[in-house]
């Protein structure tokens, strides 16, 4: 009883405050979310992107870190729809208190269930292998960039609550899946840059024989 009951607690309070969010939106902005969540809308982003991803890593660190990133979405869409239909959590768009108390519905409702949201793991799986992966840029200048990524998958996310696809609950734990299936994948791909292309040796104890006289111990250092 005291599981369901704070299960009930729990989806009163993301439904409350995904409609206090949802009713924020204005003319203006109801476009502006709409455009958010438009994938078609980030092409021109994507692009400039690439052309960075290629010009500060080279072809090769390049290659492997859109293939973390390809890896990391694919990753985060099969697990989303595998929770979806596991979960069954009603979309707000098809949940009829939320209609009754004034969502504001801005494009179609999408299929029945929507937890967690696709869009939002998606978008912070891309942007941590993006940021992990442009660390192999030996120059250094990519901090800009880390602001610009974050700054797109939280828009992207953000806005699925305005048009009302998702709860505040679903977006909240497509960050914290995407973030974290975006690491793992990101670490992985840094491993095979270093190791294979860098060809960094391991780090780790090393020893130093000294020939010294006998009765003298060798030196072990890190």
């Amino acid at each position: 009883m005291g599981g369901a009951s704070l299960i009930e607690t729990l989806h009163q309070a993301d439904m409350d405050a995904t409609l206090w969010l949802n009713s924020l939106s204005t003319p203006f902005t109801e476009q502006m979310w709409q455009l958010f969540s438009n994938k078609g809308f980030w092409i021109p982003m994507y692009a400039i992107l690439l052309y960075l991803l290629f010009d500060r890593l080279g072809w090769k660190r390049a290659l492997v870190v859109l293939a973390s990133v390809a890896l990391a979405f694919g990753l985060c869409d099969q697990c989303s729809n595998l929770v979806k239909y596991s979960v069954a959590r009603l979309r707000p768009s098809y949940n009829s208190d939320m209609l009754q108390a004034g969502l504001n519905v801005l494009e179609g409702r999408g299929g029945f269930y929507g937890f967690f949201s696709a869009h939002a793991a998606n978008a912070f799986a891309v942007a941590t292998c993006l940021n992990i992966g442009f660390r192999a840029d030996k120059t250094h200048t990519y901090n800009a960039l880390y602001k610009v990524t974050i700054l797109w998958a939280t828009l992207v996310s953000v806005s699925r609550i305005f048009v009302g696809k998702h709860f505040l609950g679903d977006v909240l734990t497509g960050i914290l899946v995407g973030s974290v299936i975006g690491y793992f994948v990101a670490m992985l791909a840094r491993h095979i840059i270093r190791k294979y292309i860098e060809k960094v040796k391991p780090e780790g104890l090393t020893f130093h024989f000294d020939l010294k006289p006998s009765g003298e111990n060798p030196t072990v250092s890190e």
